[in-house]
């Protein structure tokens, strides 16, 4: 055989090719591009990253505030590599909060829903309306009402360890 397409002991991947390291493997499971481990590589190695060299130059009692997504826990179809990284943001928070408490360090997340941020220009009213049609508020979000749901987080002493939707109450459905 030749370079890199000898069988390992870990036997054939998901779709019964041969395995051949692990790299490979993820990347057959994007069906070769790399849009998903970019995805992954900065919703959750980057969040990482970044908490452990700010942690140095945080002062005891303060608070780490991380952006989440609904799709964290509603699993929108074709989305999984990103619904999974959100879902990592917030194992963060849950394991961080215990891991920080001695430093009095806060750890929370912001899980936006729909948001008008301008991910919507361009897209047909017909399917705004549908996006629309699944917020009990019935209305997309404003970027000031994600600011001042990190504003309580931040400035609120004994909230630690949450995922706070600000999504007009489409998970809660």
């Amino acid at each position: 055989m030749g370079a890199g397409n000898e069988r390992p002991a870990g036997g054939e991947g998901h779709d019964g090719e041969p395995v051949r390291h692990s790299r490979w493997r993820t990347r057959r499971l994007y069906a070769g591009n790399n849009r998903g481990l970019l995805t992954f590589d900065v919703n959750v190695r980057g969040t990482l990253f970044t908490v452990q060299k700010a942690l140095p130059l945080m002062r005891d009692g303060g608070s780490i505030i991380m952006t989440g997504s609904i799709a964290g826990v509603k699993g929108f179809p074709g989305m999984s590599v990103y619904n999974a990284s959100k879902a990592a943001v917030r194992s963060f928070a849950r394991t961080w909060t215990n891991d920080l408490k001695d430093r009095k360090i806060r750890v929370n997340v912001i899980s936006p829903g729909s948001i008008d941020t301008g991910v919507f220009v361009g897209i047909p009213k017909e399917v705004k309306d549908q996006f629309i049609s699944l917020i009990p508020m019935g209305r997309i979000g404003e970027s000031e009402e994600i600011a001042t749901a990190a504003l309580f987080l931040a400035s609120s002493s004994f909230v630690t360890g949450i995922e706070l939707f600000v999504d007009g109450g489409t998970v809660q459905i």
